[in-house]
């Protein structure tokens, strides 16, 4: 029998806590976007999230992130599709889903503008100008109708849903869409932000990042969760239903889908913003008034069952319900959120490299010691 005793052990090296998923560690210092779970705070640069909704837009809000100066007459508006990107957008299969091509798009789109290295405002400003027209076109595309030549006098909300339906979009839904892509843009050092920095410390191209931090984002524990809302909410069906169907939910063992988060343990600031945005619309659609409806009794079931847990709405809930209720495809949800989180994987990537430091964490081995071959394995 071979020996496969250890020869030799690892001399003990100098001791480094390990946190699982790096939860708690500190890997950067920013000055975007402030997360405050306990209190439910989110800031960009010191602005409440909820007066950038309520007050602000999109591109004023992506504008603050790159440059850190509120400039509220800032415009954004849609950029064509290169051909290069269209060509490589028709030439997938219809059943791609909308992350992988929009991953596609934003490569295809780096590479034929020769994006390098350090990231830059204007860099930021085309990509994110150019990345709803892509993901309509895709969206056309697969249904085997032609794709839409954005309109430059529109915004970028407006420009995308014009995009996909080739009609001029309705003010507050144009409005509810800019909205949710405000409260979208930035979220701190999360799996995808985090992805996007480490792909800027090694001095690569701001479409590499943004390339990276989209495929963090499609995982379903970062990006996935909206669609399952509005399964959700289309079982329950209607208010009379609700109270019946989350309490045989949650005697089931079931997740609500939309509560609960893990950073945020008030009502997610996101949430409570979007909230505002569908309850002031003049005009909503059924689907909204059942979600608003259907939250207030998801609430005051599981504060009666788990008081002790602070169990609260989470902004996957809002944005599931806004999203569907402008008339979006659910399997779009992810690829909208990204079209707006750009804004932000761009601003921390300038960020990054404006005082660049290689990210490259240490690993605790925890293998075999050192140890020889066995004799039989011996080729002299």
């Amino acid at each position: 029998m071979p020996d496969h005793t250890p020869t030799a052990t690892l001399p003990v090296a100098e001791a480094k806590p390990y946190s699982p998923g790096l939860e708690g560690v500190v890997a950067a210092e920013t000055s975007l976007g402030l997360v405050d779970g306990a209190n439910g705070r989110l800031l960009y640069r010191g602005y409440r999230i909820g007066d950038l909704v309520e007050q602000g837009s999109f591109a004023a809000v992506a504008n603050l992130l790159w440059t850190g100066d509120w400039e509220p007459d800032a415009e954004l508006h849609p950029a064509e599709v290169p051909h290069t990107v269209m060509a490589a957008l028709r030439s997938l299969p219809r059943d791609t889903h909308p992350m992988d091509a929009l991953r596609t798009a934003v490569s295809v789109w780096g590479a034929s503008r020769g994006i390098a290295f350090p990231p830059t405002v204007e860099q930021a400003r085309a990509l994110v100008s150019f990345a709803p027209s892509a993901l309509a076109a895709f969206a056309r595309i697969r249904e085997d109708r032609d794709p839409v030549r954005p309109d430059p006098t529109l915004d970028l909300a407006g420009g995308f849903l014009q995009q996909l339906t080739w009609q001029e979009p309705d003010p507050a839904t144009a409005r509810a869409l800019d909205a949710y892509m405000i409260a979208a843009a930035e979220h701190g050092l999360n799996a995808s932000t985090f992805a996007a920095r480490v792909i800027t410390s090694t001095r690569s191209d701001l479409a590499s990042a943004v390339c990276g931090a989209i495929g963090a984002l499609k995982g379903p524990l970062h990006g996935g969760a909206p669609s399952e809302v509005v399964d959700q909410i289309h079982q329950i069906g209607s208010p009379e239903r609700a109270e019946a169907w989350i309490r045989e939910a949650l005697d089931r063992k079931e997740r609500l889908m939309g509560f609960g988060h893990r950073v945020y343990r008030a009502y997610d600031p996101r949430a409570a913003a979007l909230r505002k945005v569908t309850e002031s619309m003049a005009s909503k659609p059924e689907w909204l008034n059942l979600a608003i409806e259907v939250e207030d009794v998801a609430l005051r079931v599981l504060a009666e069952r788990y008081p002790d847990r602070p169990l609260k709405t989470n902004v996957e809930y809002y944005a599931a319900a806004l999203l569907q209720g402008i008339g979006l495809d659910p399997d779009l949800f992810p690829a909208t959120f990204a079209i707006a989180r750009i804004a932000g994987w761009s601003a921390h990537a300038i960020e990054q490299a404006e005082a660049n430091r290689l990210i490259r964490p240490d690993a605790r081995y925890i293998g075999p010691a050192e140890r020889d071959l066995p004799r039989e394995t011996s080729l002299l």
